[in-house]
C-alpha cells in the first residue's frame, strides 16, 4: 500500500484501536534475520519496529528501508532550507517523494531553526558540513536573495551537484541554481514574471515557457509553486518508472498529466499594463480593489473596486496612460483608440509570439458601493492575427 501523509495517519490511528497489524505481529526474529528492516521514521509507534524482510509498513503503509542502508535501499532526497524559502516548493515535492518511498532529509548553513515564508519554522536535519550522500538535490525558491549572495550556500550546491544524479529546483529556486553556474547553456524555467530575469542570469540559458518543467537531463526545472510536484512526479517517473509515478500521484490524490503545458505564465493577464497583471488591483494614481479576476491563455477579464479617481474619464485616462507606457512582452508600440473624456477605451497590441490581441477598459459606477466605480478590463486574442 503506498498512501499519503494523511492516510498514513489515518492507518496509525487505526493501529492504536487495535484496527491494524499488531507490534507483536510486525516484529521480526532478528536473530534469524539475515538483513533488518524499518519503517522510515513518521512518528508514529511503528518507528521502533523491525522487519525481517521488505514490504510496506502494516500499520502506517510506508515502504519498509534496510536498516543501515544497503544496495536496495531508496533513493535520498537532500531539501536544501533558507530563511524566506517557500513551503509548497519543497513540501510539495517532499510529499510526492516520500509516497514514492524515497528518505527525504534537510540541510541547511546551520542546525538553528530557519524561518520559511510565512512564518514556519523548520530545524534541518544536517549542515553543509556533514549532509549525507543523496541521489536527488532539491533546491526550492521563496526569497532567495540572501542565499544567492551566500558563497557558503552556493558552494554547497555546486558540490553537492557533482554528486547526485540529479538536481531539481523550484520557482525561483532556478536562479540559486543559476548562480551556481548550473545553468549556463540549458533550457531551463521558473515561476512566472520571472523568466526575463532568468535567461540573464547565466550564461546563455534559454527560458521555456509555458511549461511545468524542463528536463535538462540531469537538472529539472519547475515552474512556479505546486509545478515542484510535476517536476518530483517527473523524477519518479524516471527513475521507477512511469507506473511507479502514477501509483504514487492516486496515492496523492493528485490529477497528474504528465505532458501538461499548463503554467501561471501562459495565462492571457501576462498581457495586462504592468501592476494589473497576474492577479493585482494596482493601477497608478487609483485606489483600488480586486473584485474578480478570471480568464486562460486567451481570453481574460478582470473587474476592480476603485474609489479614486472619482469619475470615469478620470479613471480611463490612468488606464490609457498604463496600457500605452506599462504594458510589457509585446512587439511594437500599443495603440490606443477611443475619445478623449470618455468611460471607454481600447486597445490593441502584438505580442512577444507574434500574435495580436485587443483590449477593452470600461468605468462604471458601482451598482453596490455609493461614490465608488467598477473598473472592468477585457483582453482577447485577435484570431485573425494567428
Amino acid at each position: 500500500m503506498k498512501c499519503g501523509a494523511g492516510a498514513v495517519l489515518a492507518a496509525g490511528c487505526l493501529a492504536s484501536l487495535g484496527m491494524g497489524g499488531s507490534a507483536f505481529e510486525a516484529r521480526a526474529d532478528q536473530g534469524a534475520a539475515t538483513k533488518v528492516y524499518v519503517c522510515p521514521p513518521c512518528g508514529l509507534d511503528c518507528d521502533k519496529l523491525t522487519f525481517d524482510k521488505p514490504g510496506n509498513c502494516p500499520q502506517c503503509g510506508m515502504k519498509l528501508i534496510p536498516l543501515g542502508g544497503g544496495e536496495d535501499s531508496p533513493p535520498a532526497v537532500a531539501v536544501l532550507l533558507f530563511n524566506g524559502a517557500e513551503i509548497i516548493d519543497f513540501a510539495g515535492p517532499w510529499e510526492v517523494f516520500g509516497t514514492a518511498g524515497f528518505l527525504v532529509h534537510t540541510v541547511a548553513e546551520s542546525l538553528e531553526p530557519h524561518t520559511m515564508v510565512f512564518g514556519q519554522k523548520l530545524v534541518p536535519d544536517y549542515t553543509f558540513d556533514n549532509s549525507p550522500k543523496a541521489d536527488i538535490l532539491l533546491v526550492p525558491g521563496g526569497g532567495v536573495g540572501r542565499s544567492m549572495n551566500n558563497p557558503r550556500l552556493i558552494q554547497w550546491v555546486q558540490a553537492k551537484a557533482k554528486d547526485v544524479n540529479h538536481v531539481m529546483s523550484v520557482c525561483t529556486g532556478a536562479f540559486i541554481l543559476a548562480k551556481a553556474g548550473l545553468l549556463d547553456g540549458l533550457n531551463a524555467t521558473t515561476t512566472y514574471g520571472m523568466e526575463d530575469a532568468l535567461s540573464k542570469s547565466g550564461t546563455n540559458i534559454k527560458v521555456v515557457y509555458p511549461r511545468r518543467f524542463v528536463d535538462a537531463g540531469k537538472i529539472v526545472t519547475t515552474a512556479g509553486l505546486s509545478s515542484g510536484i510535476d517536476g518530483a512526479l517527473h523524477l519518479v517517473s524516471k527513475i521507477l518508472g512511469s507506473g511507479n509515478a502514477q501509483s504514487t500521484a492516486l496515492g496523492m490524490e493528485y490529477r497528474w498529466s504528465p505532458d501538461s503545458e499548463y503554467s501561471r505564465a501562459a495565462l492571457a493577464d501576462r498581457y495586462l499594463p504592468d501592476g494589473l497583471q497576474f492577479g493585482n488591483p494596482n493601477l497608478r494614481g487609483a485606489r483600488a480593489t480586486m473584485l474578480s479576476t478570471e480568464g486562460d491563455t486567451d481570453r481574460w477579464e478582470t473587474r476592480i473596486l476603485v474609489s479614486e479617481p472619482k469619475t470615469p474619464a478620470e479613471i480611463v485616462d490612468l488606464l490609457g496612460k498604463r496600457i500605452k507606457s506599462n504594458t510589457s512582452h509585446t512587439r511594437g508600440p500599443v495603440v490606443l483608440g477611443g475619445t478623449a473624456g470618455s468611460s471607454r477605451i481600447k486597445w490593441k497590441f502584438t505580442d512577444d509570439q507574434g500574435r495580436g490581441w485587443r483590449g477593452v477598459g470600461i468605468a462604471a459606477p458601482s451598482p453596490d458601493e455609493k461614490d465608488k466605480f467598477v473598473l472592468t478590463l477585457r483582453l482577447a486574442r485577435d484570431r485573425q492575427s494567428g
